[in-house]
């Protein structure tokens, strides 16, 4: 099946080369261009992309509330200049699955694409590190009420491992692991894969 995807950028040379990127997947279009938050709003909402791809700065609406307004319903991922903690943990606080850089380059848009839909979530090399720093945090309780199978998983999410590499390694299935991303998530009371690996990273299952 070919991914939608959408592109809300307000540099006219930006939108043309994701473009160009994508639609030369051979399973991925771009079915629209935004050039302003609030027109990205509206395509989403019309058009029902599989995934949007959006920046920050831009006119009437930026793309943080975008995230805001079209997460969970909708998979969207943040592509910007800006490396701000501040934008990284908002970005994902709203729901975003996944926040690139654009010098990141070609290879990982087109790989945030297909991990978002895999269910997974990508984040730019550059900012992984100094994120789950800032990120983690102290927990009373070192194994939160995790299974034995759960830690493993929660150790292999905070390596970076996708849902597909997790499954080989633990030999289950990719659903069975997504079930178990679910309720780890749950359990911790985070809203993605980087609460996951930052609450391992911070209570040393990792």
């Amino acid at each position: 099946m070919t991914t939608r995807i959408l592109v809300a950028d307000d540099q006219e040379e930006i939108r043309s080369g994701f473009r160009m990127i994508l639609d030369s997947q051979p399973d991925m279009t771009v079915v629209a261009e935004a050039a302003d938050g609030a027109t990205a709003i509206e395509l989403a909402r019309h058009l029902k992309p599989d995934v949007v791809l959006t920046d920050i700065r831009m006119p009437r609406v930026d793309g943080l509330e975008v995230t805001r307004r079209l997460a969970p319903g909708f998979r969207v991922i943040v592509v910007t200049t800006f490396d701000l903690d501040r934008y990284v943990t908002t970005a994902l606080e709203s729901g975003a699955c996944g926040f690139l850089l654009k010098r990141s380059g070609p290879t990982l848009l087109v790989e945030g694409v297909r991990a978002a839909m895999a269910g997974d979530m990508l984040i730019s090399p550059q900012l992984t590190v100094r994120l789950l720093r800032r990120l983690a945090t102290r927990h009373p309780d070192p194994g939160a009420g995790l299974t034995g199978r759960e830690l493993d998983i929660a150790r292999e999410v905070a390596r970076g491992r996708t849902n597909a590499e997790i499954a080989g390694v633990l030999s289950i299935s990719a659903g069975t692991v997504k079930t178990h991303v679910a309720h780890i998530q749950a359990k911790l009371g985070v809203r993605n894969r980087v609460g996951i690996a930052a609450w391992a990273w911070s209570t040393g299952h990792t």
